[in-house]
């Protein structure tokens, strides 16, 4: 699968660090600077969180864990299904969860359709250093959309 013009930016580096970068704690402002060195469009929520639209999907990365060191990358699919489509919906993600370590998908009931919901979460108590950063936001946001499009696969829009 060929990912989407706004994900290729994520390619890894191939020059490696002369000297390896000192870890340091995880902050909202250090969230922005990866994505802005990336050349990312995004605002910050009225809760503190980062958020933005990738690949046409609403994503929030936030700080949490009682001590502020987990980076949480959660991100919900442009589009619904409809109730009757649920025990569909329930296998397709049971199939994901089973096969893949992350991100977690979940689904819930929002009015009268459902939203799929894509989440990936890193303890980073001992710090993390920009590199970690930018490797593990890259992780969150590109296993979300890669969901996404197989969900896209699995519920073509019907009009």
């Amino acid at each position: 699968m060929r990912l989407p013009w706004r994900t290729r930016r994520w390619r890894r580096s191939t020059e490696e660090p002369a000297t390896p970068e000192p870890l340091a704690p995880l902050s909202v402002a250090r969230i922005a600077a990866v994505l802005s060195r990336r050349g990312f469009s995004f605002t910050t929520d009225e809760d503190g969180d980062v958020t933005g639209i990738w690949d046409g999907h609403r994503f929030w990365l936030m700080v949490t864990g009682e001590a502020g060191d987990v980076l949480q990358v959660r991100g919900v699919w442009n589009r619904a299904v409809p109730l009757e489509r649920r025990r569909a919906l329930r296998l397709a993600v049971n199939d994901w969860n089973r096969d893949r370590l992350w991100p977690k998908v979940y689904y819930r009931t929002e009015g009268e359709e459902i939203a799929v919901y894509a989440e990936h979460s890193i303890d980073l108590e001992p710090g993390v250093n920009d590199a970690q950063l930018d490797h593990a936001i890259a992780c969150g946001l590109l296993s979300g959309v890669q969901v996404f499009g197989e969900l896209e696969q699995a519920f073509p829009e019907q009009g």
